[in-house]
């Protein structure tokens, strides 16, 4: 027995070696024919590094916003897909009085806050000759701070109760807004100009894990207390309510606020609810689900590659057989059984398909790290069990176009091969 598996280890170590021999004979005619396998490889490694790394960025900035908290809006709060429905267009905001009534009413919430957000496209903030556009703007009474889990101030201090009550001007600022207005400065106590209004840096936020900031995933928070941004943008009416619920009572919390707007906005018992809720987990599971369309499409690309690489495959065997059938006869006649030139042209046919899956995960990596040198603000990951499942595939794509030129090599007559020219 030892002797046996010595043997085929062996055998197969030659068809290997003679696979490779057979690549470096026809390095054009291999390339072109593993091209296929190659580009189907290296799109799927670099989309699934692509995903992977937003995935879990996604993840830590969804989660930053706590894992225990639900946040309530007048329009859909998940991935939505072309046009608002009629409804959903006709739906009022949400308003203060909905923030008091939740607040009010939900006994299984810890802390409940209320945001109200600007009609502008695009608020800028400026101090001196610096200036930085496109801000995540608001206002907010005192409890932001402890709802929102990533809103950590550094350096400085939040603004308080008192301060929103007595609409002072100051303002907490996001951790890249403080560093395009203010270099390596200190921000606090600068005044600093937003939409054409003075306000005092109180605080300046720590920077998030994840990429939810703004354009380039950078934080350009500015949050300004709710009466102070209502005396500065009386005609805001863009308001967002977020609960801060006790450990394990989420679902409670959530269930209590619902009724309360319910009541506060006298929606009828037979009607559907004219607000929509997100938490942290419905978030994920939705970003999920478009994650999932996407690598299903990018498999069926790359299914269809794989496929037109098996057909190369496939030719170029057929070639090979047809350029060495005397060579099948010599070996026919010195005793080669069946399964030996089975054996051989399918080993062969499976290394040129695997040497296409190597090189197409080699360029897979070289594409995604490219991505992530050009834009460091999209991360790329590549898991293992990507790296085995293309190389797998692709081999397993040699094996099966590589059977019938294996078949018809191993048919072919000793006696009539040897007459061959």
């Amino acid at each position: 027995m030892p002797l046996l598996a010595t043997s085929k280890r062996q055998s197969l170590l030659e068809n290997v070696v003679m696979a490779l021999d057979t690549l470096r004979t026809n390095k054009l005619r291999s390339a072109l024919t593993l091209l296929s396998i190659m580009v189907a490889v290296a799109t799927l490694i670099a989309v699934v590094a692509l995903l992977m790394g937003l995935d879990r960025n996604i993840q830590e900035s969804i989660q930053g916003y706590g894992t225990n908290t639900a946040f309530f809006h007048h329009l859909p709060t998940g991935p939505h897909f072309g046009r608002l429905s009629k409804e959903e267009r006709m739906r009022k905001p949400l308003s203060y009085d909905d923030f008091l009534a939740v607040r009010d009413s939900c006994t299984a919430c810890i802390h409940v806050t209320v945001s109200l957000f600007s009609d502008n496209q695009i608020d800028n903030a400026r101090y001196k000759s610096g200036e930085v556009a496109g801000l995540d703007f608001r206002g907010a009474t005192g409890e932001f701070f402890s709802v929102y889990a990533n809103a950590v101030v550094a350096e400085g201090r939040p603004f308080t109760e008192a301060e929103n009550l007595h609409h002072r001007e100051v303002v907490v600022i996001g951790a890249d807004l403080a560093k395009g207005l203010f270099g390596g400065a200190s921000a606090v106590d600068k005044i600093i100009t937003i939409d054409g209004h003075e306000l005092q840096v109180l605080g300046v936020f720590e920077k998030p894990k994840g990429g939810l900031g703004g354009p380039d995933n950078s934080d350009r928070r500015a949050v300004v207390p709710y009466w102070t941004f209502k005396k500065l943008f009386p005609s805001a009416k863009t308001h967002g309510v977020r609960i801060e619920a006790g450990n394990g009572r989420l679902d409670v919390a959530i269930d209590q606020s619902r009724v309360a707007l319910r009541r506060s906005r006298r929606v009828m018992y037979d009607k559907r609810d004219d607000f929509d809720f997100a938490t942290s987990e419905s978030l994920i599971r939705d970003f999920h689900n478009i994650v999932g369309m996407v690598a299903l499409a990018i498999i069926v690309i790359a299914s269809v590659g794989m496929m037109i690489g098996g057909v190369g495959v496939m030719n170029i065997m057929l070639v090979s057989v047809t350029e060495r059938t005397r060579e099948i006869g010599v070996r026919k006649a010195m005793g080669a059984r069946r399964r030996d030139i089975i054996w051989q042209f399918l080993t062969e046919a499976m290394v040129l398909a695997a040497t296409g899956g190597l090189v197409g995960i080699a360029v897979g990596y070289v594409i995604s790290g490219t991505v992530h040198m050009l834009v460091p603000t999209l991360p790329t990951f590549v898991p293992l069990w990507a790296v085995l499942s293309s190389f797998t595939v692709a081999t397993s794509v040699g094996l099966f176009f590589g059977m019938y030129p294996a078949v018809k090599a191993a048919r072919l007559d000793p006696v009539v091969a040897l007459r061959y020219e």
